[in-house]
Order: C-alpha cells, then structure tokens, then sequence
C-alpha cells in the first residue's frame, strides 16, 4: 500500500509537471458535472498544484441540488396526505419552498430513508395497507435500478415522484447559453457507465468543445485534465475516455433497454436553470399507474427554488464559486443548509466547506 503511494505520488507529479509544459497561452477553463469529481478535485487539493492558467469549475453534477422545489414540495405534500414517502438520504433535508422532507418527519410525517429502490419496493410489500411513494432522483446512473423495479410488478400501492434528470442536455444548455467559456468537459464516470461516451458526440461536433470520461481518483482527474488540455492544444474536439477500465463506448445495453421500456424523455427545469429541453424522464403510459402525480392528484403552486441572498443557482450554473455567496459559511452552513448545494455530500457548497472554503 505505502508502495503504491509513493508510485501514485510520483505520477501525479509527472503529469503535473507534463500539464505545465503544455503551457498554452492562456487561460483555459474546464467544467466537470460530477458531484464526486468536485470532492476528489477539492478534498486533494487538486486546483492549488495545477497552474494558475487552468481554471476547474463545478457544474450541475449534483442530483439532489437540481431537484426543484416544486418536487420537493410535492413529495412534502404527499407525506402530510399520510402516504408513506422513501428518499435517499442526500434529499431529506434539502429544502423546498416552505419544508424540507426532514420539517415534514418533525410535524409527524411518515418519512423512511432507504439505500435503493429495492427497500422502497419492500416497504410497500410489508405495508399492504398505506400507500408507498418512493422520490426517484438521480441521472442515468439510478434510472435503470428503478425501472427493473417497476417491471418486476411492485404491489399497488407503491408508486413513484419521478425526479430523474439526464446529464448531457443540461450541458449542452450551458454551451448554447452562453454564460460561459468553455474550452473542455470532464464527463461523468459514473453516468458514463450507463450511456457511454456516444451521447456526448453530437454535443463536441456541434460546439468544438473537447471531452474526457474520467474516473475519480486524483490521478484519474489529473490525467482526464491533461488530455482535455493534449486536445486544446492540438485543435481537437473529441470524446475520450480515460476511465477505460469501467466505460465502453456503447455504455450498458441492459440498462439503457430498462430506461426505455419504463421512461420517456421529457423537457423540464433544473433548480437553477430554466426548461431544458430532453433533460429529464417521465413514466410511460403503460406504467402511468405507478405516477404519484396522477395517482393523488398533485398540484402545488408559489414554488420558489432559491430562497433570497443565495446563489445556489449561479453555483450550479458554473458562475461563482461557493465562498463568493455571501451567505456561505455564515448563514448557510451543512447544520443549517439554505440551499440545496451545502445539504448534499455532492453539493458543491457542502464539499467547498468540508474540504476547504476558498478555491
């Protein structure tokens, strides 16, 4: 282990050193969408040994923090209905307009925790007699777990606040938005063992924007950095994939055929942003029946995603960095969240305060 350290320490370095050399002229600012990029990047301080002309920054890659208030809210409905609400553990306390799912616990709400959609299954198979709504979120990487759930054929009274969102249209909004300046993406590992890196193509063909799938390693993100930089420098545009041992280019068929067979794609807006169009999933008719939405007739209206004095939005948009909202660290803090980014362990916000406040 000590030996595998030390060969570690000195790769790192060797591409540190390579990434220097490579020195093109001028700043180049490269955004990842990936939650646990952010903490490999920000826990090892991986930004301080890159040089100054390299400029990492955290974009939409936080499941949980894109998830609105409008859902959030919803679900918080259906718990004071008396249903019985499952959520991953990162959505409990994240806030909606009024309450969040742990306020909702607090009044008397039932609200279970659970690992994966399996549990939420078998929480409505040992209560026969309530009504069970799992909150599905996640990308592509927990969309598959759900639809082989539902086509197993859950009890009845199990049904679902579908909140899925899909990774490469938010970032193909944020090139055609213009706010920003691109000269790379470091993709997904995680979502990209789900897609693999196809879907990504039409997004380096239509704007030139390099891209690299890369592990989660320090030396994987190191290595994805360098060869988004290889291809700035050589006036390439293409899709790589340093993470090889997990990625193939064709992704998993299975699990692509289960999205399929139980979702559609659906235009919808991201806590931060406005619709983005093909960004999301929704249950197809044949499984409409297993819609919380329909089922209990759920409408909520005055939803506001970003409560006022927080930047929440710009930081999940690439604008600003955590410590430049004037509220981080002071009044938002991971005890008593404001928004949504320094509630979850992949929330910029909350990474940007564990490991270090100033990038």
């Amino acid at each position: 282990m000590i030996q595998d350290m030390f060969r570690n320490r000195e790769l790192a370095t060797k591409i540190v050193r390579e990434i220097r050399e490579l020195d093109l002229g001028r700043r180049i600012k490269i955004m990842h969408v990936c939650g646990s990029h952010e903490v490999t990047v920000t826990k090892y301080g991986l930004r301080s040994i890159l040089p100054n002309w390299i400029e990492i920054i955290a974009g939409p890659g936080c499941p949980v923090c894109v998830t609105t208030s409008a859902e959030i809210d919803e679900a918080v409905e259906l718990a004071k209905r008396g249903h019985i609400v499952t959520t991953f553990g990162d959505l409990f306390r994240v806030p909606g307009t009024w309450a969040s799912l742990a306020d909702a616990k607090t009044d008397g709400a039932d609200i279970r925790i659970v690992y994966g959609a399996a549990d939420a299954v078998e929480v409505a198979r040992r209560n026969p007699g309530q009504d069970v709504v799992h909150v599905a979120i996640g990308f592509e990487t927990t969309a598959p777990a759900i639809a082989a759930e539902l086509l197993r054929k859950p009890s009845q009274n199990f049904s679902l606040l579908v909140c899925h969102r899909l990774i490469p249209p938010a970032m193909e909004f944020l090139l055609a938005s213009g706010e920003l300046a691109l000269d790379g993406f470091l993709c997904p590992g995680h979502v990209s063992t789900i897609i693999g890196s196809k879907p990504y193509e039409p997004i380096s063909e239509k704007y030139e924007v390099p891209q690299v799938i890369a592990g989660f390693e320090p030396i994987d993100v190191l290595l994805g950095i360098w060869m988004l930089l290889k291809q700035v420098n050589d006036g390439r545009h293409d899709v790589e994939t340093e993470y090889t041992r997990v990625v193939r280019p064709e992704g998993n068929a299975l699990a692509q055929e289960k999205i399929r067979q139980v979702f559609e794609v659906i235009n919808k807006p991201w806590r931060g942003f406005p619709i983005i169009p093909s960004s999301a999933l929704e249950l197809r008719p044949d499984f409409k029946h297993f819609d919380a939405r329909e089922r209990f007739d759920i409408h909520v209206e005055g939803a506001v995603d970003i409560a006022r004095g927080c930047r929440c939005g710009e930081v999940l948009r690439g604008l600003v960095y955590p410590h430049e909202c004037s509220l981080f660290g002071k009044v938002c803090t991971p005890l008593k969240p404001i928004g949504p980014c320094m509630v979850s362990s992949e929330g910029t916000c909350n990474i940007a305060f564990k490991y270090g406040r100033t990038l």
